[in-house]
């Protein structure tokens, strides 16, 4: 871990073998898909340990925003690791079956969790999670980006939802999402032509903000992140609870209502709120505790 860190963390991250993590800058966590071999496609077990991993996140008390990105220079995340489902799903399952072999509880397990692709595709959370999109993101890794709170994508960056090509489709959150963010007409585009974006195409429409080159993508994330660091952990909480409830809900007027009536009492009465007013006060950089919301 990096010295940045203001403290070790106070409980133990979940094993994993489809991310590594890092705290390169304080309150912040950085998560790489590591599987670069596969363009950093997913595995099954991938998106079952990155639920573990979000939740985690959310409840460890020295990080307050994480970064999601991928190894190496050329793939955020090519989606879900087709040549598995080809192994279990083609020959080799048949043969197993036909043997009499017991599925292990693994086997019988959903292909995702509740937090849908890495964990992260349907993932409502608590704490913010940046997207910092290095080269692919096709199938899955669009899904991921499309519901990551903020996205900072390479100028090399592409965007894509090919599963149709696949005799697939979006399923991990993806397609109501991009009509959300992206309106019907390029929504259909994308998912029934396998439409591919370039960075500044989604820069134009909104989704993103685009580095300043490949190499300066993790330091622009980083100095991001550092920003909504530097807020209370329990106002960042609570006004991403509000996004996210406008975002979800048709009514304007009762998203504003829901987040008053879960969070604004336990703010107004926690302890961020009097070191921020203090601090503003006494013209002094607020020193946040560890968020109680």
């Amino acid at each position: 871990m990096s010295s940045h860190t203001p403290a070790p963390f106070q409980t133990s991250p979940p094993q994993l073998s489809c991310y590594t993590l890092s705290v390169p800058a304080p309150y912040t966590l950085l998560v790489t898909i590591n599987r670069e071999s596969s363009r950093n496609a997913i595995t099954v077990n991938g998106h079952w340990e990155g639920d573990l991993l979000w939740a985690w996140f959310d409840a460890e008390p020295t990080l307050r925003v994480a970064i999601i990105t991928g190894k190496g220079p050329k793939s955020f995340c090519a989606g879900q690791d087709l040549l598995e489902q080809h192994r279990k799903r083609g020959g080799k399952a048949e043969a197993e079956g036909a043997s009499g072999k017991v599925p292990t509880v693994e086997d019988n397990r959903p292909s995702m969790p509740a937090g849908g692709f890495a964990g992260l595709s349907k993932r409502l959370g608590k704490k913010p999670v940046i997207a910092a999109v290095n080269g692919y993101a096709f199938g899955g890794g669009f899904e991921i980006a499309l519901n990551c709170d903020l996205v900072i994508a390479s100028p090399t960056a592409t965007f894509a939802l090919p599963e149709a090509q696949r005799g697939l489709w979006a399923a991990a959150g993806g397609l109501p999402r991009v009509v959300r963010i992206f309106g019907m007409q390029l929504a259909t585009d994308l998912a029934l032509t396998g439409r591919i974006l370039t960075a500044k195409e989604v820069e134009h429409f909104g989704f993103a903000r685009v580095s300043s080159s490949p190499e300066s993508l993790i330091p622009e994330a980083l100095e991001l992140a550092g920003r909504i660091a530097e807020m209370s952990p329990d106002a960042v909480i609570v006004s991403r609870a509000g996004l996210r409830q406008a975002w979800e809900t048709a009514s304007v007027e009762r998203a504003t209502q829901v987040i008053d009536e879960r969070f604004a009492r336990a703010l107004l009465t926690g302890e961020n709120f009097r070191i921020g007013i203090k601090a503003f006060a006494e013209k002094k950089k607020p020193e946040w505790v560890p968020s109680k919301m």
